[in-house]
This record gives C-alpha cells, structure tokens and sequence, in this order.
C-alpha cells in the first residue's frame, strides 16, 4: 500500500538489544526531510502497523519532529506501538491527558533524555524506561528511578561497557567498522557448526550434482530443517511447499540456492553475543535485495542480496574478509563492495549504512548518488523489516 508521507520523510531502524544479547523491539527513527512538511500522523501509523502488526515483533518510534510527534501521541495509536516522547515534551502540561491515555491503553513509553526538573509522580508513572546518549548517561545530574537504556552506541565494546553500568538494555549496533584480527591471535578457523554450510556453498558453486550436495546435507540435519523453513516462509513466497532438499533444488536451480546458503551461513552461529550482527546482516540483505528491484537481472538482485548479508561475516566469523574469501565462494562484485570499497554495489551498502545510523545527511547524499527518491527508499526500508521478521 502507498503511503504519502514516506516522501517526506527519512527512516532509519537499529535493536533493541537486552543484556542477553537478545534483540526485543525494533526502534524505527522518523526523521522529516523538511522541518516545515505537513505530515500525516495517521499515515506514518498505518505504514508502521504493516510491518509491525498487533501480537508480533515490537516497535519503538523515534520521532524527530515535535508536531508530528504530538500529532501522534493523541492519535489512536494501536497498543503495541511504543513512543520515545523527549524529557522536554514530558514535561509540558498540554500533553499529560494525552500520555496519561496511551499509558491507560497500554502503549509503552519511554522518557527519552534528562528532564530539567523532576516530572510529577503521576506523569512519571507513564514511563516504563528512560532512554539516555552515551553523554546524558556519564553526565553528573539526579539518578532516575526507571530503569536504563542507553541509545547510539556502535561497538561492541560500548555495549559492554553501558551494561556493565547496569543498563537494563542499550539502542545500538555492536560492529562500528571492519574487523581486525588482534595482533598474535591464534588461527582461526570457520566455526564447527558453520563447516556444513561453506562446504555446501563451495559444491554449488562448483556446480556438483544433487547426490553430492544432499550426501554432505545429511551430516547435519538440523541445517536441513532450518534450510526448509525457510523456503517455506511467507517472505521466501513460493507457490507450493517444499518438501525436500531435492526438491528444492528443483524449483529454484543453483544460483538462488545460493543465496539461500548465504543466508544460513549468517544466521546460524550459535554464539549468543552474535544475535544483534545477526539481526542487522539479515536485515541489510533483504534491503540491498528491495533496493535492487528495478534491476532487470536476477543475479544482479540476487548478489546484492548476498552482498548485504555478507557485510557483517568478518564479525560473525572473527577473521578479516581478505582470509574469508579463501574458504568462501563470494562473487567478484561482492569482493569489490567488501574488500575495496568499490564496484557497483558499494552506493547501495554506503545507503544502507547510512540507513542504520539514522544520519539524514549520509541519507540524502547516498539517495542522490543513486537518483534514488526518499518514497521508495523507504518503501524498501519497511518491506525489509517485514520479511525479516518473517523469517525469524
């Protein structure tokens, strides 16, 4: 369905990750492109309930707009839809009725910053937690009785750090730049449970015949299982069920089994602090896949795909990608974009990243780079996140 005010606006998304490393909602920044757009609260809602529907993944908005913000915290918001409302709007009396009567419908909302004077015991009683920047948290002021996420973190280290403070969660991605070994580190090799999969990619891509390929499936029958389900979700939209490996080579012939393996490969460490680059590979996949759609060719789509998914392996698997690609089939654009930084799929990850970091300026320059319009890149965003959540 179009929604108009996707036009106006720019979208970014990061976790919500809690201190097991489990990502539990989805905080989708709102960020209007021009400060004095009119701008429909009732359509952003209806957008964002397409992708985040009652009884499913949780949703935070993050809304950098004061008019369209109060707009929505008096609208019907559906009661999973949660709200970031700034320690300056808390504190305006015109708006308690209306954060008294979402917290009564059982929408959650979160304080988000230090207000300048302590809110009234009764309009405190609206938040659940209270959201605060790396700089507010380290910052001396009067300790809040709600509990604590820290927002705009990029390294894992920072995570760390701000759930040793005693953070009840943190906003924010765990892999700020390229991997490096440590100096000395020991060999590494590709995780056990992983071996599987590499070696699968590596006969496909050698073109091996089926026998071959289901022979080296069965050494690990829960990958089968997982490879199935997959096929079988509703993003994957295939008109029958697939019932086999074998048959699902038939349907899809080798190339986009490919991409498939691709997806197991970064989806299946069993390392619980891996979850968030999990989250966010998956996530970057499906969006360089909407973003390819104008693309006439299917492979073109389906390496963007794999290039998304790919970007984040040398976090996942702890080895630079230089070593990565000695033991995993990875198609020559795809080495451009993540080993130089070039080739033609590199704008397309510059947007993405871009997207994550809730940067408007990144945004409009990746955006214009590739003459692509603010609508459809965030058309691509939401259709992302809904697979995504699909298949987790």
């Amino acid at each position: 369905m179009n929604h108009p005010i996707l036009s106006a606006l720019a979208l970014g998304y990061t976790p919500l990750i809690d201190r097991q490393r489990m990502v539990t909602a989805t905080r989708l920044t709102v960020i209007p492109l021009r400060p004095d757009a009119q701008l429909d609260a009732a359509d952003l809602l209806a957008a964002v309930s397409e992708v985040w529907p009652a009884g499913g993944p949780q949703v935070i908005l993050n809304v950098l707009n004061e008019g369209l913000l109060q707009e929505l915290l008096r609208a019907e918001a559906p009661a999973h839809v949660q709200f970031e409302v700034p320690a300056f709007m808390a504190a305006d009396a015109g708006l308690g009725e209306a954060l008294r009567a979402l917290k009564k419908r059982g929408n959650t909302l979160l304080l988000k910053g230090r207000p300048s004077a302590a809110l009234p015991a009764e309009l405190n009683a609206c938040f659940a937690q209270q959201v605060l920047d790396q700089d507010e948290e380290h910052r001396a002021g009067e300790a809040s009785a709600l509990p604590r996420l820290v927002a705009g973190l990029r390294s894992a280290a920072d995570i760390d750090g701000a759930f040793g403070r005693g953070a009840a969660g943190v906003i924010g991605w765990p892999m700020q730049g390229a991997y490096e070994a440590p100096a000395n580190a020991p060999r590494s090799e590709i995780q056990a449970d992983l071996q599987v999969i590499v070696e699968l990619m590596s006969r496909v891509d050698q073109d091996e015949d089926i026998e071959r390929l289901e022979q080296t499936l069965k050494r690990d029958p829960s990958l089968a299982f997982k490879l199935l389900r997959y096929l079988n979700s509703a993003a994957f939209g295939l008109p029958v069920e697939v019932s086999s490996f074998r048959h699902a080579i038939m349907l899809l012939g080798y190339p986009r089994l490919k991409r498939w393996l691709a997806l197991l490969l970064t989806t299946a460490s069993k390392d619980h602090s891996m979850r968030p680059i999990m989250f966010a590979a998956l996530r970057r996949g499906l969006l360089m896949e909407e973003l390819a759609k104008s693309m006439s060719d299917s492979e073109l789509r389906d390496e963007m795909f794999i290039c998304g998914l790919f970007s984040l392996l040398d976090h996942m698997l702890k080895q630079p990608f230089t070593k990565l690609l000695q033991s995993i089939p990875m198609p020559e654009r795809v080495r451009q974009a993540l080993v130089d930084g070039s080739g033609p799929y590199q704008p397309y990850l510059e947007l993405v990243h871009a997207i994550e970091n809730e940067s408007v300026y990144d945004f409009r320059a990746a955006a214009e780079q590739l003459m692509l319009g603010a609508e459809e890149i965030n058309h691509c965003v939401l259709r992302a996140l809904n697979k995504a959540a699909q298949l987790e």
